[in-house]
């Protein structure tokens, strides 16, 4: 009877979707996080990027984690436009659980973005909420 009830537990801890240590439902490479419009020119992976609308997806290609940083904490994504990836770079990864406290303020509602300049104009960022994570990516202005 024991066994029973332990391989029981196993079978419906194995049916449990992927999660990470911090709760966020691991992400799925392709997956589409909407388009936004930048204002400005910005610099992403290192090369300039129009200003213009583009589609965001996520690559489900995570950089190494720095030591205590939790493995699932960044993702890189992909700028679209017209189909074709024009940029890619790495995006914070923030559970809706944990918002709070990382952002004052005004928060992205569920399913929506925005992109703010941030002071001194010197940086980007965008914010998108999708299912149940905010994705910060960080953007160098260029000139």
């Amino acid at each position: 009877m024991r066994q029973m009830v332990f391989v029981g537990a196993l079978v419906a801890a194995l049916a449990v979707p992927a999660q990470s240590v911090s709760g966020q439902t691991a992400p799925k490479a392709g997956t589409s996080l909407g388009s936004v419009t930048l204002s400005k020119k910005v610099m992403v992976d290192g090369k300039p990027l129009a200003a213009g609308t583009y589609q965001v997806r996520l690559t489900g290609d995570q950089p190494k984690p720095a030591i205590g940083q939790s493995p699932d904490s960044e993702i890189f994504v992909e700028f679209l436009s017209g189909g074709k990836v024009v940029g890619r770079e790495v995006a914070t990864v923030v559970a809706n659980a944990d918002i709070a406290a990382v952002a004052k303020g005004m928060k992205v509602a569920p399913g929506g973005a925005r992109v703010d300049t941030l002071k001194g104009n010197d940086y980007i960022r965008v914010w998108i909420n999708r299912g149940a994570n905010n994705y910060f990516i960080h953007l160098p202005a260029a000139s």
